[in-house]
């Protein structure tokens, strides 16, 4: 059985782009064991054809999936980003949440152990790179959204000598939908105060157990718990489209709008992934 990426401490295991054991040409990866760790949250460890090297993915960076659907004439094509790192050797991990007609998430869920799944990694799939060169660091993550915060993360508390402040405000439903919660707050707890996590989720009020935040993400959240704008601050947007037109406007759109925009931050201090 393959050790989860989901526990343990964070690891810096970076690899610059241009490494990537996938290419831009499609390559199988064989699927050899499946969880579920959430209702609706599975993890996927996929072999690697080289089982004496890591996947070499650079920091944040994404890669596609592929399959062809029976009736189709397009394949249906996802990006994931890997909760593994680096130091998995010859394997590496999704975690994907199942949506219901989601015709990826259902496929992975349902496709038997052992099957081939084809993957590729193309330039545009390379996103920011660590040393991100910021004293602090805003994430506004939604749902899925946090697989390139855990590998931002890993980089960030698991290299010896970094000081980044991190503050993360993570929203989702419920707390069962919070994917990697306990891996998240065992590193806040363990950071020495350099990760700060506040979760707030939009439908909590039948939930007598949540004592966190409610509703959406709101400017007075932010400006109670995230560093200001300034040069020596980055941040960084990853969710579904509403929190982008919400907190900085759409992904493909250099020019900063919403919420950072009004709170005097500059396009330059906000990556959008």
């Amino acid at each position: 059985m393959s050790l989860s990426a989901l526990v343990g401490p964070p690891t810096a295991a970076l690899c610059p782009p241009g490494q990537c054991v996938f290419t831009e040409e499609w390559s199988p990866a064989q699927l050899v064991e499946r969880s579920q760790i959430t209702h609706d949250v599975i993890l996927c460890t996929f072999a690697l054809r080289d089982a004496s090297k890591p996947m070499g993915l650079s920091t944040c960076a994404c890669i596609l999936s592929k399959f062809h659907e029976e009736g189709s004439p397009d394949p249906i094509v996802r990006p994931y980003t890997p909760v593994s790192t680096n130091a998995l050797i010859g394997q590496f991990q999704l975690a994907l949440k199942v949506y219901p007609g989601g015709k990826m998430s259902e496929h992975l869920k349902g496709l038997p152990v052992g099957s081939d799944v084809d993957f590729k990694h193309i330039a545009p799939n390379v996103k920011l790179q660590y040393p991100f060169g910021k004293k602090t660091i805003t994430m506004l993550v939604g749902g899925t959204g946090i697989t390139p915060m855990i590998q931002a993360l890993h980089a960030v508390l698991g290299t010896a000598g970094d000081t980044t402040q991190v503050t993360m405000l993570y929203g989702n439903k419920t707390q069962k939908d919070i994917l990697c919660k306990e891996l998240l707050d065992s590193w806040a707890e363990n950071s020495g105060g350099r990760l700060k996590i506040v979760h707030v989720l939009s439908d909590a009020k039948d939930d007598a157990d949540w004592k966190g935040e409610t509703g959406f993400i709101t400017k007075e959240m932010l400006t109670a718990h995230a560093a200001p704008a300034s040069d020596e601050t980055l941040v960084v947007v990853c969710g579904p489209p509403p929190m982008y037109n919400v907190f900085c406007g759409p992904r493909d759109q250099k020019e900063l709008t919403g919420m950072l925009a009004d709170m005097g931050y500059t396009a330059e201090q906000v990556y959008k992934f």
